[in-house]
C-alpha cells in the first residue's frame, strides 16, 4: 500500500536528478548549525516537542545511520532513535554519522536500486531525498531553538520544497512520519514554506530566529 502511495504522487517516475549535491550543501548547513549550539543551548525546547536541542542532535545523527542501513538492505529500526555523546561533542557525532552515510550513498548504483523503508520500497534517491528533507527541516529546528540564522541558500531550500511536493502528498498523509501541513505566512521565505509543508508550525518560533 505504500509503495503505491509513492508512486501515485510521481516519486518514483519524475524524481530522475541526483540528490547528492543538494544533500551535501544540505549537511555542510547542519554542520555549520550544530556548530554553533554552546553548551548552555543543549537542554532548550525545539519545534520537536519530544526532543530538546541535544535529544534533537542525537536524532538527526540517527536518521544518517538509519538512512545508511536502508542504503545498504539493513534494517533502519536497528539504529536507535538518537545518537549520544559523552563529553557532548556534537559535531564529531555528526562528523561520524556523515562518513557512515557516504560509504553507502557515494555509490552511483543506490540511486535507481530498490531500498525498503519502514514506509515503503522505492528507488536509492527517493531515500536520499527524504534524508534531504531531515536536514533541512531539523536544521531549521536546532536553528531557532538556539537562536541561530534559520533559512537555508534559498536556490537549496526551494528545490527541496519542490521535491517534497512530489514526494510528500498533501493528503492524507497516513504512513508518512509528518503531520499536515501548516499555512505560511504571506511573508514566508522557501526554508520556512518547507517546514511548513512538513507539517512545522513555524510562527511560535519566528522571533527567536538570527
Amino acid at each position: 500500500m505504500e509503495q503505491q502511495v509513492w508512486a501515485q504522487h510521481g516519486a518514483v517516475t519524475t524524481m530522475q536528478q541526483d540528490p547528492r549535491p543538494l544533500v551535501r550543501a544540505a549537511l555542510d548547513r547542519a554542520r555549520r548549525i550544530v556548530g554553533g549550539v554552546r553548551s548552555e543551548h543543549l537542554a532548550a525546547p525545539t519545534p520537536c516537542p519530544e526532543f530538546d536541542v541535544r535529544t534533537l542532535i542525537g536524532h538527526l545523527a540517527a536518521t544518517l545511520e538509519r538512512s545508511a542501513a536502508i542504503g545498504s538492505g539493513g534494517d533502519p529500526r536497528t539504529v536507535p532513535e538518537f545518537l549520544t555523546s559523552e563529553n557532548d561533542d556534537w559535531p564529531a557525532v555528526l562528523d561520524a554519522a556523515a562518513d557512515r552515510y557516504w560509504q553507502v550513498w557515494e555509490d552511483d548504483a543506490l540511486l535507481d536500486k530498490p531500498v525498503t523503508a519502514p514506509w515503503g520500497t522505492f528507488p536509492g534517491r527517493v531515500a536520499m531525498f527524504m534524508e534531504l528533507d531531515e536536514l533541512l527541516v531539523h536544521g531549521w529546528d536546532i536553528a531557532v531553538a538556539t537562536a541561530q540564522e534559520a533559512d537555508a541558500d534559498p536556490a537549496l531550500a526551494e528545490a527541496t520544497l519542490g521535491i517534497m511536493k512530489i514526494t510528500l502528498p498533501e493528503s492524507p498523509r497516513e504512513g508518512f512520519p509528518f503531520g499536515p501541513p501548516v499555512t505560511p505566512a504571506p511573508d514566508a521565505g522557501p526554508t520556512e514554506r518547507l517546514v511548513n509543508w512538513v507539517g512545522r508550525a513555524s510562527a511560535p518560533w519566528s522571533g527567536r530566529r538570527g
